[in-house]
């Protein structure tokens, strides 16, 4: 899986919306001060999240960005979902579109296992686990594998 940076800035921006006291709105700029995200690519990324439901604005002088709803109930794959598509896609397409002849029908079983694995991980994390800095136990365990820190 390839994280894109706009998955990546995503995630943040949301983590310090999940952090504010009360859910208080926080303006483009602060968010792209604290986590170091260029300001118009935030902007394209904020407006996705909002497209997806993810995130509501609020003009005004006490106006800004702020989560629609609880962060315990948005997933890191909702986020990957709102900014990038599909978890896995072949060729832009969902691997279950996918066809192949009969000497390499096997890839779309790979592509759909892949896809399985990844909902494992990222439909059980929740932005509130990310803004509270811990992860549930059955993603918390996979870090503990010593074989999953090192490159192959």
């Amino acid at each position: 899986m390839r994280v894109s940076a706009k998955t990546d800035y995503a995630l943040r921006a949301l983590i310090e919306l999940a952090i504010r006291p009360g859910g208080s709105p926080v303006s483009a700029e602060e968010i792209g001060r604290l986590q170091e995200i260029p300001h118009g690519f935030l902007q394209a990324i904020l407006a996705d999240l909002r497209r997806a439901g993810v995130v509501l604005s609020q003009r005004g002088q006490s106006g800004g960005w702020r989560l629609a709803g609880e962060a315990s109930g948005v997933t890191v794959a909702d986020v990957i979902r709102a900014v990038d598509g599909p978890l896995v896609s072949v060729h832009g397409e969902r691997p279950e579109s996918v066809t192949y002849n009969e000497s390499a029908s096997a890839l779309q079983h790979v592509w759909i296992a892949a896809r399985s694995s990844l909902r494992e991980v990222c439909e059980a994390v929740s932005i509130q686990d990310l803004a509270d800095g811990r992860l549930p136990s059955r993603v918390e365990v996979r870090t503990h594998d010593e074989d999953a820190w090192q490159p192959h």
